[in-house]
């Protein structure tokens, strides 16, 4: 069987189990109240947790858009696997605290945080649904990216015989369902493999680059001669640029809602400590492997450019199933991988935009069924309009990425003010993200370019802190305590 025959074999019976684990997560749920459904009734343990964790940090984000924009950019882009550990340092600052709190009082979204924190009145409510309005926006960006590298992946893996189209359509109806029967479960049961498969892929893939081009020195002097801008040394701006970049992943992982959720879902203290220990030496192990991936490809597949670069991982793995039946199967194999931690990413997201959209915004009850099935719903109506975006890729999968950070970013001063800053208060807060929100847009809208190096959104945190700062110095924060209880 060729590749391709054997891809269209191996995904069908990848989403058959997916299937399966829903069914039996399904059946292995408690009640239908929304902890149970979005946290697994937190009962995730340590190597679950990890998996999950894993899964969601890396997804159609690390196996297709950081080989593409490596591609891109040549050796400059070797500094990407400090966006990840940004993130991990940022973790550290953040869940010791929020842990706690969040366990004592069962939190299941983000904005019970707010609440917590910021108090129910009408500063404290309006600051909560706009952090989820916020939040929503910008992980319908990270659904939108991850349906669209779901598509490419198919596309590719199967040359052409699941178009693209096709792959963005049915895949996407396949989580509904996959996230309607299981929720968290189904989703960090089927992790623990993804992530895996995708590390024991990236580590073959890796072998065959090096080894046929006979070293890193070598793959150095061949892109070289391909690019020679490739090998350049970065100029100040392009250093500022890595610089803005890794505060501006380490701020907004830190408010990932995903991620908060799986910190709400660990079973105990000390198995999301063990989880996050394992995190911290995953930045090397896949976007370090992933960065020397898209650079090697440099040589062998010369003039992608614009979005077609994202397709550089499916079109090596192309090349390597040349070398033999051993090769296609390895690759089909990191094929399926790919796609299923593409899958698990999308199918996390939605269920956080979903219980989002539910709780914070629309302010059901945490504890009622019905909240649980109006977020099912609502899962539905926010994929559809996904998709139908998805099938109009304009952007490269990093330019998404960016997107989404420079967005949610502004969520930050919510959560690290709160912890760290006893005289942050709700009117302040919201009045620092509301600016901080409008110029973003704006600038995501307007096409700003960097200034100097610095991402537009990170000026715009600048601007948010500096607001926020400022109402709380005058008039105590516009009256309003709203003090940690």
């Amino acid at each position: 069987m060729t590749l391709a025959q054997l891809s269209v074999v191996a995904i069908g019976a990848y989403l058959a189990l997916v299937v399966g684990v829903a069914e039996f997560a399904r059946r292995a749920r408690r009640d239908q109240s929304p902890a149970d459904h979005y946290l697994a009734a937190r009962s995730l343990g340590p190597v679950v947790l990890f998996f999950t964790l894993y899964a969601t940090a890396y997804s159609g984000n690390s196996l297709l858009g950081y080989p593409g924009e490596a591609y891109r950019q040549g050796f400059a882009w070797v500094m990407s696997p400090g966006f990840m550990l940004a993130i991990i340092v940022s973790f550290h600052w953040l869940v010791p605290r929020i842990r706690p709190v969040a366990v004592a009082r069962g939190f299941v979204t983000p904005g019970d945080w707010v609440r917590y924190r910021f108090g129910d009145d009408v500063w404290g409510r309006a600051l909560r649904r706009a952090v989820a309005a916020v939040m929503t926006i910008a992980l319908a960006n990270y659904l939108l990216a991850q349906l669209t590298a779901m598509g490419l992946v198919a596309q590719e893996a199967t040359g052409g015989q699941i178009p693209y189209v096709v792959g963005v359509v049915g895949l996407a109806g396949l989580i509904l369902v996959y996230e309607t029967l299981g929720g968290m479960r189904a989703v960090a049961w089927t992790d623990a493999f993804q992530g895996a498969l995708m590390l024991l892929g990236l580590a073959f893939l890796l072998g065959w680059l090096v080894r046929d081009a006979g070293g890193l020195s070598e793959v150095t002097r061949q892109v070289a001669e391909t690019r020679p801008d490739a090998v350049a040394v970065p100029s100040a701006t392009t250093c500022t640029t890595w610089l803005s970049a890794v505060i501006l992943v380490g701020l907004s992982g830190v408010v990932y809602p995903q991620a908060l959720q799986r910190v709400f879902a660990g079973r105990d203290a000390g198995s999301l400590r063990r989880a996050l220990a394992a995190m911290s030496f995953m930045p090397i192990a896949t976007t370090g492997v992933v960065a020397l991936i898209g650079i090697a490809a440099i040589a062998r597949l010369e003039g992608l450019d614009g979005v077609d670069a994202d397709n550089v991982m499916p079109r090596l793995l192309g090349l390597w199933s040349e070398a033999g039946p051993g090769a296609t199967l390895v690759a089909v194999g990191i094929f399926v991988g790919a796609l299923a931690a593409i899958m698990s990413t999308a199918d996390s997201v939605i269920l956080t935009l979903s219980s989002l959209v539910a709780g914070d915004l629309l302010g059901l009850p945490r504890e009622d069924p019905v909240t649980t099935r109006a977020g099912k719903r609502l899962a539905v109506a926010i994929m559809f309009a996904m998709v139908v975006l998805a099938l109009l890729p304009r952007l490269s999968l990093w330019r998404l990425i960016e997107l989404k950070m420079e967005l949610l970013v502004q969520c930050a001063p919510a959560f690290v003010f709160g912890l760290h800053w006893r005289r942050a208060r709700a009117p302040a807060v919201l009045a620092g993200l509301a600016v901080g929100a409008a110029i973003a847009t704006a600038a995501a809208l307007g096409g700003w370019p960097r200034i100097a190096g610095i991402h537009p959104g990170l000026i715009a945190l600048g601007c948010n802190a500096l607001v926020c700062g400022l109402a709380t110095w005058w008039r105590g924060g516009m009256g309003t305590r709203g003090e940690m209880r």
